[in-house]
């Protein structure tokens, strides 16, 4: 009964802070640029997600005729199910979370690489150029910045001694990680960036070039999942980055999952203020940047790391 209870509760929780994640983007960035954001339905504007959700929800469920119909229904349900499915090895706090695995990293890492075939699958059967250029970006873009992220992770698991996130979580009870591993950390959150498909790197759905890219023909529940599913994929980055890099539920005085869920919505906040603060780039800058700044600096990391692990005995 205490795992049932724990699945449904992580999962009910994880959908409705998505929910009440566009809320607060759009209130942070109404701060930032000075202007009064969402303020009529509900105290504060907070009605305003239930009202855009009903809104979706009642919009008719169109499929265009010159659509691959099954290809086209299948992709949505796909970035939902991935990222879901990521949450199983997140360890909330000591006997909170769903899977205890001894390759929980590897899972999150797979995870994340198969979302690659929705976008990729969504622009290929609208059958429409935007769309089709929209899911070409995206799979070249996240297939790219996998690698990064899966190398920025390699120091992480040799100061840990494990692919299993509990263990690196309990691993940081002296040190939390972001120290010694400053330079993982800052090509972990740029790699996220380009996973979630977040401004500055959000090429795949330009909406000044590409309309709205991969997703440009989805409309009603299925555009729904890709728009909630977006922000599942920045809380899901946010609570790996917590637990790999800040000492998960590691904290004084206060419950081990308050202080989980508050160091998760301060890096939610950083991914939303890089929104506000950034520019878009070029294409082809993104991914010079990725493969000509992003890779050397992940091998040094793991290289420095592996060899000062090793002067130390640690294996």
């Amino acid at each position: 009964m205490g795992a049932w209870l724990n699945i449904f509760g992580i999962l009910i929780g994880t959908v409705l802070v998505a929910g009440l994640l566009i809320w607060v983007e759009r209130r942070l960035l109404a701060l930032w640029q000075d202007r009064y954001g969402p303020n009529r339905v509900g105290p504060f504007g907070i009605m305003q997600v239930v009202a855009d959700i009903i809104k979706i929800f009642s919009k008719e469920d169109w499929i265009p005729p010159f659509a691959d119909k099954p290809v086209f229904i299948l992709a949505p349900t796909i970035i939902m199910a991935t990222v879901l499915f990521s949450f199983a090895v997140i360890p909330f706090a000591p006997g909170i979370g769903i899977a205890d695995m001894n390759i929980g990293l590897l899972f999150f890492l797979g995870m994340s690489s198969l979302g690659v075939y929705s976008v990729m699958l969504a622009g290929w059967s609208s059958n429409s150029k935007y769309s089709l250029l929209g899911g070409l970006r995206a799979a070249a873009q996240m297939l790219s910045y996998e690698v990064f992220m899966g190398l920025s992770l390699a120091g992480v698991i040799a100061l840990a001694g494990s692919f299993d996130i509990r263990e690196i979580v309990q691993a940081q009870d002296r040190i939390w990680f972001f120290i010694p591993q400053i330079l993982g950390l800052i090509v972990f959150i740029i790699a996220g960036l380009a996973e979630t498909h977040r401004l500055p790197f959000d090429l795949p759905e330009a909406e000044s070039e590409l309309v709205a890219g991969f997703h440009s023909e989805y409309s009603g529940i299925k555009f729904g999942m890709f728009f909630v599913g977006e922000y599942l994929g920045v809380t899901l980055i946010s609570a790996m980055i917590v637990a790999l890099f800040f000492g998960g539920w590691l904290g004084p005085v206060l419950p081990p999952l308050v202080w989980f869920i508050l160091k998760t919505f301060v890096v939610i906040g950083f991914f939303i203020l890089v929104r506000a603060a950034l520019p878009r780039p070029r294409f082809d800058q993104l991914m010079a940047y990725g493969w000509k700044a992003m890779l050397p600096l992940s091998l040094l990391n793991l290289v420095v790391t592996g060899g000062v692990v090793l002067a130390l005995g640690g294996f």
